[in-house]
């Protein structure tokens, strides 16, 4: 086994382009060493276990969690990458037990509805996106498994974890500490290099610094008509509803910062091939503020997710303007 320098610099990560352009980001060795630890520590993960993963190594996370995490902690890594629901379950019941299924939000939803049976796991874990409680019951259920999310950012690698199952707050990893400065919060210690400003609305728990609650991204912030709300509460809101494969709420470019504040309008782009669009507004308004109603709400057949279910700014703005385009010329969407 090489030994490699704490300061080699060993990859340069890219941000996801989730709120705007992807950035890149240069990660050493050392801290991304000390990081998995961390987060192997926090998991109970060592050289028994066996890990697979639906995450491709090239995201932060899957190189964390699916390649990284396995060398630092012994355990074995599944070679495969498996995405369709039925060579997920063929890949974890190959391994032996104790095994672990590193997977994202949208991995499990698609999962679930196939409604196929599942092998038993030891640990599942999720990040990428906010999963709700329900999804993730379903999962423990399901994998006869715990469940933890991993929260974390490309600027910072992983800071904490959760087992969503049994509340809503976040622990961070060991020595790592948050603080306020105003509006912003900031993550450092333990494998953080540099104090970084986080992207995210976070509420510390009791002025604890290690504690938290997470409220959505800065810049899913919208402001309608005086009323604020985040674009990530309001996707939860979405895909919680039952009929609901997946969803997400936009807000068109035209109507950013240039338009009066008065006009701005959320469209919303649904995958639910059983409900009507009567029914799916009328269990929005059960659900949400009614000037946050979308206007359009647009069926589709899919939406264009990457390999770990993200869904960048910049292509779902121009797959809502390729709609609007083909509505316009009078193709049904």
């Amino acid at each position: 086994i090489p030994q490699i320098d704490c300061d080699q610099v060993i990859a340069q990560v890219f941000t996801s382009g989730s709120s705007g352009k992807p950035l890149p980001h240069a990660k050493r060795w050392g801290s991304l060493v000390r990081n998995v630890r961390a987060e192997a520590a926090r998991l109970g993960v060592t050289e028994r276990h066996a890990i697979v993963g639906t995450v491709p190594a090239q995201h932060m996370y899957g190189l964390e969690s699916t390649v990284l995490m396995p060398l630092q902690s012994g355990a074995a890594l599944h070679a495969g990458h498996p995405f369709y629901p039925a060579d997920i379950c063929a890949a974890l019941a190959e391994l032996p037990r104790p095994r672990a299924l590193v997977t994202t939000p949208y991995h499990l939803r698609t999962l679930l509805a196939e409604q196929i049976a599942l092998p038993a796991a030891d640990l599942l874990l999720s990040a990428t996106a906010p999963l709700s409680a329900n999804l993730a019951a379903e999962a423990e259920a399901g994998f006869a498994a715990p469940l933890y999310e991993i929260y974390g950012c490309t600027e910072t690698g992983q800071l904490a974890s959760r087992r969503t199952t049994a509340g809503t707050a976040w622990q961070t990893f060991a020595e790592i500490r948050l603080r306020r400065e105003g509006e912003a919060v900031w993550a450092e210690g333990g494998h953080i290099d540099t104090p970084t400003r986080l992207s995210d609305e976070i509420e510390l728990v009791d002025a604890d610094p290690s504690c938290f609650l997470l409220h959505g991204r800065h810049a899913d912030l919208v402001n309608i008509a005086g009323k604020r709300t985040s674009l990530g509460y309001l996707n939860h809101q979405l895909n919680a509803i039952t009929g609901v494969r997946d969803g997400i709420f936009l807000l068109p470019e035209e109507d950013g910062d240039s338009a009066p504040e008065s006009v701005h309008r959320l469209t919303a782009l649904v995958v639910a091939p059983d409900l009507t669009p009567a029914a799916l507004m009328q269990a929005l308004r059960e659900r949400i503020d009614p000037i946050f109603l979308p206007r359009p709400l647009l069926f589709v057949d899919a939406l264009p997710r990457n390999a770990v279910g993200k869904l960048p700014s910049q292509v779902a703005q121009a797959f809502l303007a390729n709609l609007r385009k083909q509505t316009s010329n009078g193709i049904a969407a």
